[in-house]
C-alpha cells in the first residue's frame, strides 16, 4: 500500500494529509501562516515561518496517521518568490507573495515587449508573476544567493536538491510555453540573465529523498496547488473547469497537450507533464476572496467566514461591490484597481455590504467563465468547485446563478493536496497511468442556477459599468 504525505503550502496556511492507495486521510494537521499587508501594495511572509509550517504540519500529520509514509509531495503559491544563501539554506530576503503588486514598475518599463513575452509564455506581463518580482528583489533587497520562487527553497531543505517543476516555472514569464524550458532572452529582458536557476522538473519525477518525516523516503510529485486542484476534480480533458476559492479564486480550465495561447486575456500554463506528455490550461484569478472575507471580519462587518451566509442579506437592495482589494486581473490586468462600493443608501447596513462583496467575487467569476469560453469555443457546461468559500451556499448560489451552469462543489476540503497525491503516486510507479492515480469523487452539494437568463444578464451588465466607473477613477494621470 502506498502511503503519500502530501503538503499544501498556502498562503495563509500549510496542510498536510497523509493518504492510503485507496485515497482515505489517514492523518491532517493545519497550520496557519500570516502575510502582512504593507502599504504600496506589498505582501510579504516570513520564509522561516513557511519552512516551520511544512515541518511541523508534515510531522504532526504522520504522527496523527500512525504508518510510516512511503512518499513526500508538495503543492507550492506558484508564483511567491524569495533570495536565499544555497549553501546554507539562509533566507536573503522576506517571502514576496504572489498578491505583491510592487513589481508594477518592472513591468511598466517592459510595457514594450509585453506581446514578445505573451507570445512566448502564454502569460499577460503583469506583477502577480514571479519574475517581475524576481527582478523587483534584486533592484531593492539583495544581489546574493539565488532568487527563486518558494518550492525550490523549501524542496532544498527537504533534500539539497536545487529544482522547480515545470507548472511552476511556467508562471514565471521567462520560460517557453511549447517545451516548459527557460528563455534566455527572457531573462536578459528581466535583468535575470545572470541567475542560477533550478533544473526545471516534470510532475512524475522523484526529486531527492529527506528524512524530514521519518525514515529516508523519496520527494516526488511536485506542483502548482492550482493545478494540483484542477488534477484533483479530475478536469482531464480538454474542456473540464474548476475554480478554487482560497485566498483568491483560480478557474482553470483543461486546453489538452498543445500549448495555446489566450485570445481572451486569460493566462495559458502547464498543468503538469507526466511520462513525456504536457497538459496545458488556461486560468483566471480573482486576487480577493478569503482575503477579501478577512478584510470584512477586520471591518467587524462578520466575526468569521462560517457567519457568511446569516449576516449576507437576503438582497442586496442595488448595492454593488467590485472587490478589486489587491487590483484586478483577467479581463482588465489593472493591478492599479480599487475596491468600490456603490448604489448605497442611507438604509444601506452590514447585511447588504457582505452580500454585495460575495456577488462581486461571483460576478468576477462569471466573467472569467466567459473567457475561457470565448478561447474553448464553445460554454462551460458546468463548474467543479473547492476550497474552504465553498461552505458559503450564500457564494456558491450566486456562482451559479451569474455563471448560469451548474456548480458541482467537491466533497472534501483537501482538492489540492490530494492533486499532488496522485502525482506523488506517478512519481512513485512509473507504470501507473494519471488517470488511475486519481481518486474517484461525486459532488458532496450541486448548486443549480436559480435566477432568469435576464436577471443574470442585468446583474452583470450593471456590475460590469461599476468595473468601469472604478477604473475610470483608478486611471492613470
Amino acid at each position: 500500500m502506498t502511503v503519500v504525505l502530501a503538503i499544501d503550502q498556502g498562503t495563509s496556511g500549510t496542510k498536510a494529509i497523509v493518504v492510503d492507495a485507496g485515497g482515505e486521510v489517514l492523518g491532517l494537521a493545519e497550520l496557519p501562516v500570516r502575510p502582512a499587508y504593507l502599504p504600496g501594495g506589498g505582501v510579504e511572509q516570513d520564509p522561516g515561518e513557511l519552512l516551520a509550517s511544512v515541518l511541523d504540519a508534515g510531522r504532526q500529520a504522520v504522527a496523527r496517521a500512525g504508518v510510516a509514509i512511503d512518499v513526500v509531495t508538495l503543492a507550492n503559491q506558484g508564483e511567491t518568490v524569495l533570495a536565499w544563501d544555497p549553501a546554507t539554506g539562509t533566507p536573503l530576503s522576506p517571502a514576496v507573495v504572489w498578491q505583491d503588486r510592487r513589481s508594477e514598475s518592472v513591468c511598466a518599463e517592459l510595457a514594450g515587449s509585453a506581446e514578445r513575452i505573451a507570445a512566448t509564455t502564454g502569460l499577460v506581463l503583469d506583477p502577480y508573476f514571479s519574475a517581475p518580482k524576481m527582478a523587483w528583489l534584486r533592484r531593492n533587497v539583495t544581489r546574493e544567493g539565488v532568487v527563486t520562487t518558494s518550492d525550490s527553497w523549501l524542496v532544498h531543505h527537504l533534500t539539497g536538491e536545487f529544482v522547480t517543476d515545470v507548472a511552476t516555472a511556467s508562471r514565471s514569464l521567462v520560460t517557453r510555453l511549447d517545451d516548459g524550458a527557460w528563455d534566455p532572452g527572457l531573462l536578459e529582458l528581466f535583468g535575470l540573465g545572470t541567475e542560477r536557476l533550478p533544473r526545471i522538473v516534470s510532475s512524475d519525477e522523484v526529486v531527492g529523498h529527506t528524512s524530514a518525516f521519518g525514515g529516508h523516503v523519496p520527494v516526488g510529485g511536485l506542483v502548482v496547488d492550482q493545478q494540483a486542484a484542477l488534477l484533483a476534480e479530475n478536469c482531464l480533458r480538454a474542456g473540464e473547469a474548476k475554480c478554487t476559492f482560497g485566498t483568491g479564486a483560480f478557474l482553470l480550465a483543461n486546453t489538452g497537450t498543445s500549448a495555446a495561447r489566450s485570445t481572451a486575456g486569460l493566462a495559458a500554463s502547464v498543468a503538469w507533464r507526466v511520462r513525456g506528455e504536457t497538459s496545458y490550461c488556461f486560468d483566471g484569478q480573482v486576487y480577493t476572496a478569503a482575503s477579501a472575507v478577512r478584510w470584512m471580519q477586520d471591518l467587524g462587518f462578520v466575526t468569521a467566514a462560517a457567519d457568511l451566509d446569516t449576516v449576507a442579506a437576503a438582497d442586496a437592495e442595488g448595492v454593488l461591490c467590485v472587490p478589486a482589494l489587491a487590483g484586478l486581473a483577467a479581463p482588465w490586468w489593472r493591478p492599479d484597481a480599487r475596491a468600490s462600493f456603490s448604489g448605497m443608501t442611507l438604509s444601506t447596513g452590514p447585511g447588504h455590504l457582505v452580500l454585495a462583496v460575495l456577488e462581486g467575487i461571483a460576478a468576477q467569476v462569471a466573467e472569467l467563465g466567459d473567457l475561457v469560453a470565448a478561447d474553448l469555443g464553445r460554454p462551460l457546461t458546468r463548474l467543479r468547485v473547492d476550497g474552504g468559500l465553498t461552505r458559503s451556499r450564500v457564494l456558491m448560489q450566486a456562482v451559479a446563478d451569474l455563471m448560469r451552469v451548474p456548480i458541482d462543489v467537491y466533497p472534501s476540503q483537501h482538492a489540492t493536496p490530494m492533486g499532488a497525491v496522485a502525482l506523488a503516486r506517478t512519481a512513485l510507479d512509473p507504470s501507473l497511468p494519471l488517470r488511475d492515480a486519481v481518486n474517484a469523487w461525486e459532488p458532496s452539494t450541486t448548486y443549480e442556477p436559480r435566477w432568469s437568463a435576464d436577471r443574470a444578464a442585468d446583474f452583470r451588465s450593471r456590475w460590469r459599468d461599476a468595473v468601469a466607473t472604478a477604473l475610470t477613477e483608478e486611471a492613470p494621470q
